[in-house]
């Protein structure tokens, strides 16, 4: 079973690229956002297995960014573990009502934080149907299996074009910046024009063969996946 996707919400660097070396050498996939909107943000982009969240976040607080995460049916499942350099018992209470899953106080042994995280993960995974499997308007993802399908047919598909159409069925209806797809498809640190992600969704929609028009283009932004609330009702007959 691959690793799980964390997202770490930390405004101090140092912590941040302590805890970000430390999880990756654990083999989890990791991102950092620095402030509580950029993690609101990477949080719908990648829609991360767990997020590390800093309680006292610059542009957006914590407690806010947990309030949003599970308002939003697309985040709500996510597992959250806030940290904070607090240790009241009211604050922590504060953290637990507005859905956080578990809470460590600043300072911290490494060690530690990484068995609570595991503890986290394993806890979902006993107890939760398996959210690995992703299906919309006849595509089927298997997170798990890294395979597609369209229909009963199975989809060739390059890593690039397998993150795409991760996020788009994930996401039905939401629009996508050229410049998000290209951090889902080639990684945040890739150096690469966005028209380049054009040539990925072209491919991608031939692949599709009869399904290509899921794949729609957003003028002025990027691409969308079609909601399946857009799809127009047939009339009844008279």
């Amino acid at each position: 079973m691959p690793k799980a996707n964390i997202l770490i919400v930390e405004d101090d660097a140092s912590l941040a690229e302590v805890l970000d070396y430390n999880l990756s050498q654990e083999g989890y996939a990791t991102a950092v956002a620095r402030d509580g909107q950029q993690g609101l943000r990477e949080m719908r982009l990648r829609c991360p297995d767990l997020v590390v969240l800093d309680l006292m976040l610059p542009m957006i607080g914590g407690l806010e960014v947990c309030r949003q995460l599970r308002a939003d049916p697309a985040t709500q499942e996510v597992l959250i573990l806030m940290l904070t350099a607090r240790s009241e018992e009211s604050d922590q209470l504060v953290g637990f009502s507005v859905g956080a899953d578990d809470y460590v106080t600043k300072p911290f042994s490494v060690k530690v934080l990484l068995q609570r995280i595991n503890a986290l993960l394993r806890r979902k995974e006993q107890g939760s149907v398996d959210r690995e499997i992703l299906v919309s308007q006849g595509i089927m993802i298997d997170r798990r299996r890294h395979r597609a399908t369209v229909g009963d047919l199975p989809l060739d598909l390059t890593p690039s074009e397998f993150g795409l159409l991760t996020a788009f069925v994930r996401q039905p209806g939401r629009a996508f910046t050229r410049a998000e797809l290209i951090d889902v498809a080639l990684g945040d640190d890739a150096i690469v024009l966005e028209r380049t992600i054009d040539v990925h969704i072209r491919a991608l929609r031939k692949k599709l063969l009869g399904h290509a028009d899921l794949v729609q283009t957003v003028r002025g932004i990027g691409y969308r996946f079609r909601d399946p609330a857009d799809v127009a009702a047939p009339e009844p007959s008279v």
